[in-house]
């Protein structure tokens, strides 16, 4: 551990899906057929995904969620098991399908995703209750908007009250009301995302500043805003500052971002100042875009410390 060494706790609280992946030339016209050349599935789901990450980074992570009890769910859960990561949190919903993304990668394997969250939306009371047991001890809470966004705010608060970190992706962006910004600490969207919180249209550095600032003025602590291969750039009340990215072989953009977010929690929960958190996030997004798939490609911590030292 570079700035403490006690293993930091992370509380996830978040989607988990079946990522269906097609690999083609372009997106379809409307009622056009684009031959394909790859089909694959991966374990995903931003709440998942970030979950890994974290636990690759050295975390200690606890997830809460929910998946149906089909021929996805119990899959999902091995593979996160397989990482490290406590379960003990998801539920197996046996009346709803478990989350799926559809996701296809151009040429240029940007990803293109329209996501069917199924089970990950009946979370509620019962994940609740999971959270307020992961909590006890943890050091952040990570938290996105796959699941109701209801059960995310009471999270928060709930962390709020046990002095935990919260940390918001606000994935998909489907906007956070005004009340979200007094129980977060860190809000971390993309430029999409970033527009959605904001109205700035963020197309560089300047624009993720304005974004960013806004973002504090709103009432976050702390805004990072995701600007991919361009790096990152963070605002917080005493100042900010952009941490630029990597020349790196894309092989697919597919969580990039997420692996940024747990690669941030695990080093700002360990007491990293939020510049040298944003070092170690845009190093584990870079290498994220070198492999294929979402959990799979997420990196360890000697990857991201190597590419730092490097």
């Amino acid at each position: 551990m570079t700035a403490s060494s006690k293993r930091p706790v992370v509380v996830v609280l978040g989607g988990i899906n079946m990522d269906l992946i097609g690999i083609a030339p372009r997106l379809p016209a409307p009622g056009e057929t684009v031959m394909g050349s790859h089909f694959y599935t991966a374990p995903g789901g931003k709440g998942a995904n970030q979950a890994v990450a974290a636990a690759r980074m050295g975390g200690q992570v606890r997830m809460i969620g929910r998946v149906g009890d089909d021929v996805f769910g119990q899959p999902m859960l091995d593979d996160l098991v397989e990482y490290g990561i406590d379960t003990s949190g998801v539920a197996i919903d046996p009346d709803h399908a478990s989350g799926i993304a559809l996701i296809l990668l151009d040429d240029s394997r940007q990803n293109h995703i329209t996501a069917i969250y199924g089970a990950n939306m009946q979370c509620g009371e019962q994940e609740l209750a999971a959270a307020e047991r992961a909590l006890d001890g943890a050091d952040a809470l990570m938290l996105q908007l796959e699941t109701p966004y209801e059960v995310s705010l009471q999270a928060a608060r709930m962390a709020n009250a046990m002095e935990v970190r919260v940390i918001w992706d606000p994935a998909p962006p489907l906007g956070l009301p005004p009340e979200a910004f007094d129980v977060l600490d860190v809000v971390m969207p993309n430029q999409t995302e970033a527009e959605s919180l904001t109205g700035i249209a963020v197309a560089g550095v300047e624009s993720a500043r304005l974004a960013a600032e806004a973002l504090v003025e709103a009432g976050a602590s702390t805004a990072v805003v995701k600007l991919g291969d361009l790096g990152a750039y963070y605002a917080t009340a005493e100042g900010g500052g952009r941490v630029s990215s990597y020349d790196v072989d894309a092989s697919d953009t597919v969580a990039a971002g997420d692996a940024f977010g747990g690669a941030f929690a695990v080093a700002i929960s360990e007491g990293m100042s939020v510049h040298e958190a944003a070092r170690y996030g845009t190093a584990a997004g870079a290498l994220a875009v070198t492999k294929p798939g979402a959990q799979e490609s997420m990196p360890t911590r000697a990857e991201v410390e190597a590419m730092l030292a490097g």
